[in-house]
This record gives C-alpha cells, sequence and structure tokens, in this order.
C-alpha cells in the first residue's frame, strides 16, 4: 500500500484504462466498427489520402500489424489501396463511400461514449484531467532521478582513460 493510503495510482490508472478501452471497442463494434478501424478512418479523413506509412506512424500501429487491417478494412470495401505512378514503393489509402457511412455512425457513437465520460464532471474537472494525465505520462517517461523501488538507479558508465 503506498504512503498516501489508497490503491496504487498505476494499478487504478490501468485498470480504468482497460475498462473504458473495452467499454468503448464494445461501442464501435455495435455499430460494425472497431477501435483500430476508428484510427485508421480518422486519420485518413484528416489527411486526406495519405500513404501506408503515415498511418502506421499517426495511429502507433507497426506496419505489418496496419497491413493487417487495412486488408481487412479494404476487403470489407470500407477502403482502397494503389500504388501513385511516380512512387511504386507507396500504398495511398482513401475511403470509399461506404467507409465513410462507419466513419459517421463511428463518429456519432464516439460522441455519444464520450459525452457519457463527462457526465458528473465540473468544468473545472474537465480542465484538470487532461492535465493529470499529461503528468503521469510524464513521470512514466522521466521518472525525475526518483527510482522505483526494489531497482537500481542506473547511472551512465563512464569509459575509463585507456
Amino acid at each position: 500500500m503506498p504512503a498516501q493510503g489508497g490503491p496504487p495510482i498505476g494499478l487504478d490508472v490501468t485498470r480504468t484504462g482497460r475498462l473504458l478501452q473495452r467499454a468503448f471497442d464494445d461501442e464501435l463494434v455495435a455499430v460494425g466498427g472497431s477501435l483500430p478501424a476508428w484510427l485508421i478512418l480518422t486519420t485518413v479523413k484528416q489527411a486526406g489520402q495519405p500513404i501506408q506509412r503515415d498511418i502506421a506512424a499517426a495511429v502507433g500501429l507497426e506496419d505489418a500489424t496496419l497491413t493487417h487491417h487495412l486488408r481487412r478494412m479494404e476487403q470489407d470495401g470500407l477502403v482502397t489501396r494503389h500504388r501513385p505512378p511516380d512512387n511504386r514503393r507507396n500504398q495511398v489509402v482513401a475511403i470509399t463511400p461506404e467507409g465513410e457511412r462507419l466513419f459517421q455512425r463511428m463518429l456519432e457513437t464516439v460522441i455519444a461514449f464520450d459525452a457519457r465520460l463527462r457526465h458528473g464532471f465540473s468544468e473545472r474537472e474537465l480542465t484538470l484531467l487532461p492535465k493529470l494525465l499529461a503528468r503521469l505520462r510524464t513521470n512514466v517517461r522521466d521518472p525525475g532521478g526518483v527510482p522505483a523501488r526494489g531497482r537500481p538507479e542506473v547511472r551512465p558508465v563512464r569509459s575509463r582513460p585507456s
């Protein structure tokens, strides 16, 4: 138990994150989508007709994983892929009319889900929440010199003169 009492912050945030992710994905599946489809279609809509590698970077997926999702989305008629004549190594991705219809259904679902999550929070709390989450992300990336308990502090190795 942490010195401040209550459950460890990391455990609480992890449990909450899993719950939110499952609920969000369930909502998207209910309208024929999925979290990867939402992320991919949103990125394609924002970028116009991006190349596959740029989509992978934007949504945080490995190229092979994105290829798998795009192949399935293409088979389902949601996107098209083609290689431009001036650069045959790239694949340009575009949304089809069916992909646009799915995007609109998912967008309505995302807006409703977000409203559900915001319920009961004050404006002040909603303003503060992203800042607190950002601080947690910062603390994970840079613990500020506070070593985790049970782990030795890593110090830079200095080369010795020969």
